[in-house]
């Protein structure tokens, strides 16, 4: 096992990123397990530390098998797995029905953790992107097309751990990637970590109200 736990992950992922201090970067976390992450990553840089709501589309017989995701923003931004698609053959009906449903989860999670604050502007700023870890990285890809539709001056994705398969595709998304193991052989995020029990809700919001009274901007 790499990680303690993720705050662990988190403080090693800080330190490969010091270089990033002053340049008044924004850190954003995947909900859930990514925050604790990368809560750890804005304290260290002091950066503000904001959110970006994105949902697995999973098949639905074999949920965990991704078929799409859908990332929060004024336009919602969708990404399909064509490959997956054809494969279980969903219908498009089919697959806009399982996007509302997880739509109206995102909804639910910014209400909860987000209340009436806005995200923060990327336009023109350095954004570091960080999760917990990346098994296929659908959901991941979703997300950096996003916020790259935001025009941040430089994007960067920052996680513990991934396989290496899925690291060179996401290469092409991001001016920078910070990995601290990225094994051939992989079988799941968890395993490389000693302690890895689901983030709550409480804990997403308690981090994100720690960032923001430490004021950075």
């Amino acid at each position: 096992m790499s990680f303690a736990n993720r705050k662990d992950a988190g403080a090693r992922l800080a330190a490969a990123l010091a270089g990033y201090r002053g340049k008044c970067p924004i850190v954003i976390a995947l909900p859930r397990g990514g925050v604790v992450v990368a809560a750890e990553i804005a304290k260290s840089l002091d950066a503000p530390l904001d959110l970006l709501l994105v949902q697995k589309i999973g098949v639905p017989f074999q949920p965990e098998l991704a078929m799409g995701a859908i990332v929060d923003g004024p336009e919602p931004t969708i990404v399909r797995n064509e490959n997956v698609i054809r494969q279980v053959e969903i219908h498009d009906a089919e697959f806009s029905a399982i996007c509302m449903a997880q739509q109206a989860e995102i909804d639910r999670r910014k209400r909860l953790y987000l209340g009436d604050r806005n995200n923060v502007p990327l336009a023109g700023r350095v954004v570091i992107v960080v999760d917990d870890g990346i098994a296929t990285g659908s959901t991941v890809k979703a997300a950096l097309k996003a916020i790259r539709k935001q025009g941040p001056q430089e994007l960067v994705l920052a996680v513990p751990v991934a396989p290496a398969g899925s690291l060179e595709e996401l290469e092409r998304d991001v001016d920078a990637l910070i990995c601290l193991e990225a094994p051939f052989f992989f079988r799941a995020v968890g395993h490389f970590y000693a302690d890895f029990r689901q983030v709550s809700d409480a804990e997403v919001i308690s981090a994100l109200e720690a960032a923001n009274q430490s004021g950075a901007a």
